[in-house]
């Protein structure tokens, strides 16, 4: 079953253009959501801090629940939606270097389109049965 994806969820954005998007909030807490540039399929939560935008790895569990990616010996908490997710981390001190306070949110909705087939291969030429023979050179053993 598929979930919906939170409005400050902004997909495969870069990291530059997340920090812009951030800057132009300009407030202590502004965060968003996007994908992750060098892990494919994890996410990455971003929270802007006094000109600085703080970067966590959210990934997805074996059972499609989420977690931030944590330092060794810190227990990880796994959370059912990415919404459970925001709301747990707008309460102050859980571990981020900022409480989330201001949802970025995107412009336009995240529409999943469905994947055209790729088109065939051209066939290439079966030289066997070429008619024309100015294009055919016969190849004859040594």
């Amino acid at each position: 079953m598929a979930t919906s994806l939170p409005v400050c969820y902004h997909g495969a954005i870069t990291k530059t253009e997340c920090e812009e998007l951030l800057g132009k909030k300009n407030k202590d807490g502004a965060y968003l959501i996007r994908d992750s540039e060098t892990i494919q399929g994890a996410m990455c939560l971003c929270v802007y801090k006094q000109k600085m935008v703080y970067t966590y790895r959210l990934l997805t569990t074996h059972t499609g629940n989420y977690t931030l990616m944590t330092a060794g010996g810190v227990n990880e908490v796994f959370f059912k939606t990415l919404d459970e997710l925001i709301r747990h981390f707008k309460r102050k001190n859980q571990g981020l270097s900022m409480h989330l306070r201001h949802s970025v949110k995107r412009k336009t909705a995240m529409l999943i389109q469905p994947q055209k087939p790729p088109d065939p291969p051209e066939e290439e030429p079966d030289y066997e049965n070429v008619t024309d023979s100015s294009e055919y050179v016969e190849v004859l053993p040594p």
